[in-house]
Parts: structure tokens; C-alpha cells; sequence
């Protein structure tokens, strides 16, 4: 190198050094891990996308977050931040051998909520994650909740007793939930018919069943557990926000007349919207109409 391209080297150098501080754009953002850890240490992974207002997506027994992943898509087109985590023992969450009784399933939503530092959140809960979402507002108050939705709820109480006359009986439940214990896979087949629409695809029904099926039976079974005999009466009782509440007219596996209607009676001022002929999974069979609904009431 001759003394004329020494001099240039640090020239040249110093010359993109102030360019690139300049004009160049900033280095990439360290990807955010899509893990949040429970109070017991649990790993729980979640979908994180889109930007603007929160919505936080709890979904139904057995299912994981992908079921949100249509109306995910449709929201953050609309200018929302999803979330929608992977309940313990489902998914890609960690697999523990405890902590599936609702209050430790609150408290995994709490973890996530504080983790992400969601504020003015819309509560979105489908059916088992109605409970989550209810519970929720029972422990942990509206602070950072906004608005809450309800999808086919299995709320606010399941069990018949003295003060809830018009409900399964304790021996029906444990009757179903030991059919379940005998032969998941049976006892999926026995009740497909009436959990989808006649139309609904094959490939929407093995999608669910492989779902279903990978939960390990011991998590599907506690998870069952807490769903029948969880009284949340008093918590919806206390709920003072805008309530959005979303159930299918043929919902066989939480029937309208036991949970929807007896839960927008007890929130006050809450909504109800019974979509004709709509069976339980009604973000799989009634997406559109749902996330339509979904807008119209987050936008009011």
C-alpha cells in the first residue's frame, strides 16, 4: 500500500463511520423471547404479534392458541396486538405435573399480563378460558382489563345443588369425565357430531382430534376437573366492564340456557349475542360473524 492509501484507510473509514451513524438504519431489535415463566417456574409460550391496544386470547380445554390463529391475523390488521398463550401442559408450554386447578391457571395469565406489561387489555376467553378470564378479574381486578368477551362460556357454575337446582348432576359429570379417563379417543368420536357443524371440513375435525389427543391425559383430566366443579358465581357477580358475551344456540358441550345466559345475567350490563344454530367451537365454525362481533364491540 503506498503512503496516498495509508492517508485514505482512516479517511474512508472515519467517512462511513459518520454515514452509517448518520443514515444507516439502527441495528435489529433483540427478538423477544416468545417464553413467559409462571410463579412455580413454569415455561408457558406465547404468540405475541401485531402492535396497538392488547387482546389477550385464552382458548378451550384441550385446545392450544393456534385455533386463534385466523382471527389473529384479522385483528392485527385492524391495528391490534394479539396474544394468545399456550395454556400449561398444552402446546408448547412446559408440561408440569401439578398447578391445573384455576387458580394457578390465573395465576399463569397474571404472569403473562405483568410480563408483557399489557395494559388496557380486551379479555378474550373461549371456553374453558372464560373461567381463566373470569377468575382473573375475581383475583386480580381491572386494572389492566378494559373490556372482556365471552365465547361460548363454560361460567358460571356447572354443578346442581341446593342453591344451583338447574345444572348437571355431581354423578353425570364424574360419569363423563371417567369416559374420558376409559377412552379419550373414544369419547372424542362419541360427542364430534354435535361439537362442529355438519359442513365443517375433515380437515378442521382431524386438526382438533390430533390437538385434543397430544394433551397428556392426566392434564386434559385435571383440566376437566376444574372446569365442572369451579363456582364463579360471585366473581362474575363483580364484574363491572363492558362484557361481550358470545354462544351458540346448539352448543352441546356448554349448553346457553346453564352457562351464557345465567353468566350475562349475573355481569351487569353485559351483552349477549346468541348466534343461531351455532355449536360450541364457534371461533372454528363462526370466525367471521365472531370477529365481526369482536370489532363492533371493541370499537363502541
Amino acid at each position: 500500500m503506498n503512503r496516498q492509501n495509508v492517508l485514505e484507510a482512516p479517511l474512508f473509514g472515519t467517512a462511513l463511520a459518520a454515514a452509517l451513524g448518520a443514515g444507516a438504519p439502527a441495528a435489529p431489535a433483540v427478538a423477544q423471547s416468545p417464553f413467559v415463566t409462571a410463579k412455580d417456574g413454569t415455561k408457558l409460550f406465547v404468540q405475541d404479534f401485531g402492535s396497538g391496544k392488547p387482546v389477550l386470547l385464552l382458548t378451550a380445554w384441550t385446545f392450544d392458541a393456534s385455533t386463534w390463529g385466523s382471527h389473529i391475523a384479522a385483528l392485527n390488521e385492524k391495528g391490534f396486538r394479539c396474544v394468545a398463550p399456550d395454556r400449561r401442559g398444552h402446546g408448547r408450554s412446559e408440561l408440569p405435573s401439578s398447578g391445573y386447578d384455576l387458580d394457578t391457571l390465573t395465576d399463569d395469565v397474571a404472569a403473562i399480563i405483568e410480563a408483557r406489561d399489557l395494559r388496557d387489555v380486551t379479555l378474550v376467553g373461549f371456553s374453558m378460558g372464560t373461567m381463566e378470564a373470569v377468575n382473573y378479574l375475581g383475583r386480580y381486578g381491572s386494572d389492566r382489563i378494559a373490556r372482556l368477551v365471552l365465547v361460548a362460556p363454560t361460567t358460571p357454575f356447572l354443578v346442581k345443588t341446593e342453591d344451583n337446582p338447574d345444572a348437571v348432576p355431581r354423578a353425570m359429570i364424574e360419569a363423563d369425565n371417567a369416559a374420558v379417563a376409559r377412552d379419550f379417543a373414544e369419547w372424542i368420536a362419541a360427542n364430534e357430531s354435535p361439537f362442529f357443524l355438519p359442513e365443517t371440513p375433515e380437515i378442521t375435525r382431524t386438526w382438533i382430534r390430533q390437538m385434543m389427543l397430544r394433551v397428556p391425559l392426566p392434564v386434559a383430566l385435571a383440566c376437566r376437573k376444574t372446569i365442572s366443579f369451579s363456582d364463579l358465581r360471585s366473581a362474575a357477580a363483580r364484574i363491572d366492564l363492558p362484557t361481550l358475551i358470545l354462544h351458540g344456540d346448539k352448543d352441546a358441550s356448554a349448553p346457553l340456557p346453564l352457562t351464557g345466559a345465567k353468566t350475562a345475567k349475573l355481569i351487569k350490563g353485559s351483552k349477549l349475542i346468541v348466534y343461531e344454530g351455532g355449536p360450541h367451537p364457534l371461533p372454528l365454525t363462526h370466525g367471521e360473524r365472531l370477529i365481526g362481533d369482536m370489532l363492533a364491540f371493541m370499537s363502541a
